[in-house]
Formats: structure tokens, sequence, C-alpha cells
């Protein structure tokens, strides 16, 4: 059997891998246009800030080592440019000749991956201007940067403009600023991040520009321009002028298609390669994996487009076991990603409210919470902000955000699993998790947000939201000296302690709304006032969900 794999990054790597494991005898063509295969490209924003100093740590594995150990035939410096479908053959041309060749195959694997949105704005290709999706990359943009600008000089501090507020480009911002560069991140969006839903976001914009990124958001880009000095000036839609000694286009990506459609391949609706669970396209024959393919949303069951390497690594595995005559499916992807930016890491799997809001989705509830990284009394903890999405009819999981110092991670990643395996909020009451003083709580922050879903589920803590509360009347339950520090206008302050004595001040005909400052006194004053006879709900997440639901 003879097995070409166009794309030697993530997808088409492990494809090849995982097959040799399973075939000993198939001959396995690796092909990949750039100098490099199997190279960590979410690497390259910290090799442009010099954290990872060395370009081969970049390098997962060499050509030479898929080479000796599994025995593939790797070509780099080679692209695929035409596919002859009816024939089985793949026409290659050497990118450094321009030599070209037919090559025979019995099953093919696409894996291009994805190539950067580059939109004909004036003046894109004037130099300073990067992109940042390959080692070449990098290796250009730190050059730039150490050598050639020659506005990034030492007796200057040098200013960087990044053109998109997502993955690449914060990472970016935060690396250049990190090199003493005056960061800016331009972004159309009225948010940065947008698979989070905003409220998180502002998390992350206080921290971005407490390290001196200055954000410009709800604005595009309409043109690039270089003065008289050489030094670049980038124009936005909204009419500003902000100079550049470098600029990085960070606008995301689309499916890198052209050879699908080209060979006549089924292409979904939302642009990328129409695969089944197998990974075959719509030639039985030709299969296609990672960021070039369309899959499916297991939240939503929508189409999506999931430019992840874990998605990408696990499809490729999934058509070399087809490939091999083996019985494997893919199941879809959840989206669920982290991102690290001055300390603070961010991460979310499944659905965002806002996603669930554009389906016209209503059968869902959210609960917001601060709960230490680990126990308090031991020193050292760190708030985590999450943002719990869950059905009211069921309690399924429908997806998860959080921001914070220390352990964001790993509560994410055990959402993510118990989300991929159709958990409910009750689930995550009963889940049991690692506990010592120094890693987390006898209630982990897991627990506790299923706790408080299942509570609001079950009736005993009716919810209200900042955003969307209505006419109800703010009860506020801290003490005075935080009253004192961090106000909330129109609320009646009685704290905690002091509720029992005092419900005569409150009025039954009317709904009361209660909060504190993340949420754990608000809810014993909640089950107070309801066993007392009154109408109350709790404000999910206290003051300090409230400081960004209203930003």
């Amino acid at each position: 059997m003879r097995v070409l794999i166009i794309g030697g990054v993530a997808g088409g790597a492990s494809c090849a891998a995982r097959l040799r494991r399973l075939d000993e005898h198939a001959e396995i063509v690796l092909i990949e246009r750039g100098p490099f295969v199997s190279y960590a490209n979410c690497g390259l924003p910290y090799h442009v800030g010099g954290v990872i100093e060395q370009e081969q740590s970049l390098l997962v594995a060499s050509a030479a080592t898929l080479r000796a150990q599994l025995a593939l035939d790797v070509r780099t410096g080679c692209e695929a440019v035409a596919i002859d479908a009816a024939a089985r053959r793949v026409t290659l041309r050497e990118v450094a000749s321009g030599a070209t060749r037919s090559e025979s195959y019995d099953a093919l694997v696409l894996a291009p991956g994805a190539v950067s949105v580059r939109p004909p704005f004036p003046g894109i290709e004037l130099p300073g201007i990067f992109a940042l999706r390959t080692v070449p990359d990098a290796r250009a943009m730190r050059a730039w940067i150490e050598r050639d600008g020659p506005h990034v000089a030492a007796q200057r501090r040098g200013r960087a403009v990044v053109v998109g507020g997502g993955f690449i480009g914060l990472e970016t911002a935060e690396n250049l600023a990190r090199r003493g560069i005056a960061t800016t991140v331009v972004e159309l969006l009225d948010q940065v991040l947008p698979p989070l839903d905003r409220e998180l976001a502002r998390i992350v914009e206080e921290r971005l520009r407490a390290h001196g990124v200055e954000l410009v958001l709800g604005d595009g880009v309409a043109a690039f321009e270089r003065g008289a000095d050489g030094a670049l000036t980038v124009s936005t839609k909204a009419g500003r002028a902000l100079p550049a000694d470098l600029v990085v286009l960070a606008l995301g990506v689309r499916p890198d298609t052209a050879l699908a459609k080209a060979a006549g391949l089924a292409i979904g609706e939302r642009g990328g390669i129409r695969v089944d669970a197998q990974m075959r396209t719509s030639d039985p024959h030709i299969y296609a994996v990672g960021d070039v393919v369309q899959e499916r949303d297991t939240v939503t069951g929508d189409a999506a487009l999931v430019a992840l390497a874990g998605p990408a690594n696990r499809q490729g595995r999934i058509a070399a076991d087809a490939i091999a005559g083996r019985k494997s499916a893919f199941r879809g992807a959840q989206g669920t990603a982290i991102v690290g930016l001055f300390g603070l890491a961010v991460a979310w799997t499944g659905a965002t409210e806002k996603a669930l809001r554009r389906r016209g989705e209503s059968d869902y509830e959210k609960v917001y919470l601060h709960p230490g990284s680990h126990a308090g009394y031991y020193p050292g903890a760190k708030p985590i902000a999450l943002k719990l999405l869950f059905r009211k009819s069921d309690g399924k999981l429908l997806g998860a955000q959080a921001c914070g110092e220390d352990g964001v991670d790993k509560r994410i990643s055990a959402l993510a699993a118990f989300l991929q395996m159709g958990a409910t909020v009750y689930d995550l009451e009963e889940a049991e998790l690692c506990y010592a003083p120094q890693f987390g709580s006898a209630k982990d922050p897991v627990n506790l947000a299923g706790m408080i879903a299942a509570n609001t589920l079950r009736g005993d803590l009716p919810l209200a939201h900042w955003a969307e509360r209505g006419e109800g009347l703010l009860l506020d339950v801290r003490e005075a000296s935080e009253v004192e520090a961090e106000s909330v206008p129109g609320a009646v302050h009685i704290p905690l302690g002091e509720l029992r004595a005092r419900l005569s001040e409150l009025p039954r005909e009317r709904e009361i709304h209660v909060f504190c400052r993340s949420g754990q006194r608000a809810y014993l004053a909640t089950r107070l006032l309801l066993q007392r006879g009154f109408r109350a709900r709790d404000l999910s997440g206290g003051v300090l969900s409230r400081r960004h639901l209203l930003a």
C-alpha cells in the first residue's frame, strides 16, 4: 500500500507515525512545502520573545528522525500542486528548483493546515509587516527586531502594532512587550479573544493594559504607510494613526482548501473540507485532517472550524486507523483551549453563552463563582473566575470558561473531560478530585460549580444576573468596610450577620436580589430569606462578576 500525506505538521505527522506503527509494510511518503516537519507552531510567539531561545527546540521531530525511526519517505521543500483523483496521482513540485513529478497513491491524506488571513489592505506588503505561522516567519521577525529594524534599536524602545486579538496576536503582543517594545493590539471586535464571552475577556483586557499593552477595540485596519523616516503608520477605519516599527498580522486563519477544491472534493458550509467520522472526504481514497477540515461541534452539533493541535493530532490517528482497516471514529471537537498572558491563564471548553444566544437557545443557565485555587488556609491561594453553562431542563454541561493565576488549566481540563462524556452538574457535585491544601480544597472549584448549579436546578438557589436582573430590590450583605471600598448604587445594605434581626426593613411584595463579594454570603442570605417567606434571588458571582458584566 502506498500512502501520500500532504502536510508534515500536527495532523499529517501524527497520521504518518500512527500508520507506520500499524503497518510496517506500507510505503508512506510525507510531503511538506516548508523546510521543517513536525514543529510546534504554538511556540512561535515565545521564540520571537526569546523564551524559547533555540529554533531547534521547536522541532518535535526532525525529518532525519522520522526517516531513521519510522522509515518514512520525508520530502521537505516539496509541495503538491494538483490531484488527479480519477488516476490516483498527485503532481509534486520542488520548491527550490521548480521541477515537477507525478506520484501515485492508494490512499491520500490532505493535511495542508490553514493559511493566514491577509486582506488586501493598501501597503500590506511593506517591509516590517509580518505574519507568524511558520518557523521561517518567526526567524524573520526576530531578525528584524534584533538586527534589521532600524527603529527597533537600543536608543529607542521601539513600537509594534499587532493586528488581531486572538491567540497568536495576544501571545505575540505579550512577547513583544516583554522585550521592551511598546505594543498596541488592534481588534475589530469589541473584545479580545473572540471565543470567550465578553465578561471573561474583560479580565484579560485588564491584565494586558496593566502590563503596558494598549488596546484599540472595535476598530479595524484601513491601510499601512511608510513615512520619510522609514517608520510605519497603521491607519484604522475610525481615523486613528498608530506609529509602528513592526507590524504583526494575526487576523486568524482559513482552511487551505485550494488543492481539495481543484480536485472536486466536497467543501462544507464553513469552508473546510467535508469529512466523515473516519476522516474520509467525498472521494473514498482521499482523507483530510487538521485545520483544513470542517468538523462537528460536539455540544451544539453545528459544523465548525477548530484550528487546534489536539483535534488535529487525534484526526491524524483516526485517518491512519481507517487506512489500516481499523474501526475508529472521530467524535468531533468542543474547542478546549488555554492561553497564558502575563501570568494570567484563561481557558475554555464547549459552548459560550454568546454562541448559544446566536443559535436561539433558551434552555440554558449559567453560574459565576470565584473560588480559590487551593485551600485558603494554605499560603499562596489565587482566585479563579469561573463561568459554567448548563441546560436548565436536565443539568447537562454545555461549556465553561475560567481566568486566574493558578489552577485554571486543571479545572477546565477536568470540566472538558466531563463535558465530552455527557456529564451533568449533578456529576460535578459528586466528582472525586485530588485534595491536599497546596493543590485544592475538599470542595474543589469543579465541585462547587456543580453544587451551585444543582442548587439552582433544585430550586434551592434562584438566580439573577447583573446584566439582566430587572427591577428587583438590591440587597448588599457585605460588611460596612467592603461597601465603603466599593459601593453598588441603589443597594440596601444589611450585613449578613444582622439580617435576621432586620428582616422588617425588607419588602415582602418585591423580589430581592442579594449579593456579596463573590457569592457565599449571598447564598446564605438567599436561603434565609426564602425560608422566611421573601421572594429572593442570588446575584451570581457577586461584586466580582459585576465589575466585568457591566463593563
